[in-house]
């Protein structure tokens, strides 16, 4: 398979060359004047770039331009979490340097270790695929990977500050429908009847632990071998303390699967649809017995899942409405908020995470 690469840059999202490499000069005591620039260009939120300096390859993260959203374009917290990590969970790419001078290229970033390797992106061509039997073995990694990340001692300094686990699920629900009041473009009867469910069901246990909060295929760095291990973890920009089963939620909530109905699987946000991947059910179970938590509620944590990405895709869309983006990929975005509606509501309807439709 190939590895995932980048490509030239997206216009109006280009850095400031000169002023990065004065910046990097100084940080890496180089007199180098020679840096080039590329774009991973899958990606919907933060903005990833392959930075060449020094003869060294190094990933430089920074927020979408136009975002208005701190809480999740945050780059100090996202590099600050890298930083905790990287005793401690082998996966986490190995954070660098943070700048917080928002004049070398108009935001804030952080610079972290390049990991070459394989992403499984939606819309990937068949023959670029692992096989079933394969995709089983990716999907065991995928489980016990989140687990163990699961498994974290969250009673530790750095990690016992870093979030608010009391009350989390409420602040979390609240949290999500104010950002989708703040960047409504259109009335989805679906999402609106979701807030309402989701407000009127909250759990009454749950467990703490630490949560990566957008763990999908496409935020996994894969070996390019046959074996396709888990090298690495990407886009901790929303991890933090928590309810675990939110973080499986949101999982499931991208998990659509091939015996869901077209409309669904026509968004292509992820590779689930593919032979060899579980139901949402066979996920579940799966999680059960690596975790050893009651999952009973589960349903719930689905349903916010949609919940949760049909907000950060409105967030997306909302952007592109305002002109603060010109990528196109972006542009019918509010199909997929309105998909992502129904499907709740046949959740909710239904009690069940699979055979929805």
């Amino acid at each position: 398979m190939k590895l995932d690469t980048p490509t030239k840059i997206r216009k109006g999202e280009d850095l400031d060359k000169e002023s990065l490499i004065g910046y990097l000069s100084k940080k890496f005591n180089s007199n180098s004047l020679e840096l080039e620039v590329l774009q991973f260009p899958s990606g919907y939120s933060n903005l990833t770039y392959l930075i060449k300096f020094n003869q060294s390859e190094y990933v430089l993260r920074r927020p979408p331009f136009g975002a208005n959203v701190k809480s999740g374009h945050d780059m100090s917290r996202e590099f600050k979490i890298l930083s905790i990590l990287k005793n401690k969970f082998s996966k986490a790419p190995k954070p660098i340097l943070f700048c917080d001078d928002k004049k070398i290229i108009g935001s804030s970033f952080y610079i972290m270790e390049r990991i070459k390797g394989v992403i499984l992106r939606g819309g990937m061509p068949k023959d670029e695929l692992p096989g079933p039997k394969k995709i089983k073995d990716i999907v065991y990694d995928f489980i016990s990977t989140m687990t163990e990340l699961h498994s974290i001692d969250c009673n530790i300094p750095e990690l016992s500050n870093f979030g608010k686990p009391e009350g989390y699920v409420k602040r979390q629900v609240e949290g999500w429908a104010y950002r989708y009041e703040k960047s409504k473009t259109n009335n989805f009867h679906g999402i609106e009847k979701t807030i309402k469910w989701l407000c009127n069901n909250y759990p009454t246990e749950h467990e703490t632990s630490l949560i990566h909060n957008d763990y999908k295929y496409d935020n996994l760095v894969l070996s390019g071998d046959d074996n396709f291990k888990i090298k690495a973890v990407l886009d901790w920009e929303m991890a933090t303390v928590g309810d675990p089963l939110m973080d499986l939620g949101t999982t499931l909530g991208y998990w659509i699967h091939q015996t869901d109905p077209d409309f669904i699987k026509s968004n292509k946000l992820n590779l689930t649809t593919t032979d060899g991947n579980p139901k949402r059910g066979e996920l579940i179970e799966l999680y059960a017995l690596k975790s050893k938590r009651d999952l009973s509620n589960i349903v719930f944590y689905f349903i916010f899942g949609l919940f949760k990405i049909a907000v950060i895709i409105q967030q997306i869309y909302y952007r592109y409405k305002k002109g603060f983006t010109n990528d196109s990929r972006f542009k019918e975005l509010n199909k997929i908020v309105e998909l992502y509606g129904i499907m709740s509501n046949q959740a909710i309807d239904k009690k069940k995470v699979d055979d929805l439709f």
